[in-house]
């Protein structure tokens, strides 16, 4: 598989940790991972902001993993947040989560559906 990050001249240069753009060839397999939620296995919901990105986050990662993929798969992830104020510590959690990896992706703000749930994170993978 093949992953070409395009970022656009005539467009505004992204912030760190993300392409504009992603051309993805080469590839047998594409997964769709479904809103993940900062839920525990055992249904405990973290405290705060930062525990529970890390947590929707390792279970984007356990989808991953079941499918025989991993972080290097993922070529897209949109992350719903219930408040635009978690916009900064989102950036940096993911940044950190992804390790330099660049994918595409949206950050939207947005009603959750569980008002505890302070967001939700989809993706996208190729293989």
């Amino acid at each position: 598989m093949h992953i070409r990050r395009i970022n656009a001249e005539t467009v505004t240069v992204p912030a760190t940790g993300y392409s504009q753009a992603l051309e993805v060839s080469g590839h047998t397999r594409l997964l769709f991972v479904s809103g993940q939620i900062p839920l525990g296995i055992d249904g405990t919901l973290p405290e705060g902001f930062e525990a529970q990105c890390r947590l929707a986050w390792r279970n984007v990662e356990a989808q991953l993993k079941a499918a025989g993929m991993t972080l290097d798969n993922l070529v897209m992830h949109r992350t719903y947040l219930a408040d635009r104020r978690y916009a900064l510590l989102n950036r940096s959690v993911r940044n950190e989560v992804l390790g330099g990896r660049e994918t595409a992706l949206t950050v939207v703000i947005a009603g959750i559906f569980d008002e505890a749930w302070l967001l939700e994170v989809e993706a996208m993978a190729a293989g």
